[in-house]
């Protein structure tokens, strides 16, 4: 079975989400961090293999554009310059089934890397 073709995609710039809704009424909300760090493009999975690349530094980033490629997929624009990868109808929905289990397994390698979330040269401290 195919996944589902949204309806209707909006970017909430403030809160750095892209809203997905389907036809259904059902709608998903992904961070920009999400979707950033499980780009399908070879530059951040490899092509095959470990040659996988662990995106770090990503809290913040947001989107400058996002373009519609055929009736398949969307190019997304990050504002940190990356804007390889196609996100098909079926990988997104792909991160939506499998997004607890997909961020739960980035946060244990980047703790594995002793690499952070936060951008290089920022460091957030809890009061």
């Amino acid at each position: 079975m195919s996944a589902p073709i949204p309806s209707n995609i909006h970017y909430h710039k403030q809160a750095r989400e892209l809203e997905l809704t389907y036809p259904d009424g059902d709608s998903h909300r992904l961070s920009i961090e999400y979707l950033r760090v499980f780009s399908p493009s070879a530059e951040v999975r490899g092509h095959g293999g470990d040659d996988a690349v662990l995106q770090v530094g990503k809290k913040f980033v947001g989107l400058k554009n996002i373009t519609q490629t055929g009736r398949y997929a969307l190019k997304l624009h990050f504002d940190d310059g990356h804007d390889s990868g196609l996100y098909s109808w079926d990988y997104l929905w792909w991160l939506i089934q499998h997004r607890e289990a997909n961020w739960a397994d980035y946060l244990r390698r980047l703790e594995e890397a002793g690499a952070s979330r936060e951008p290089l040269g920022i460091e957030i401290k809890q009061l």
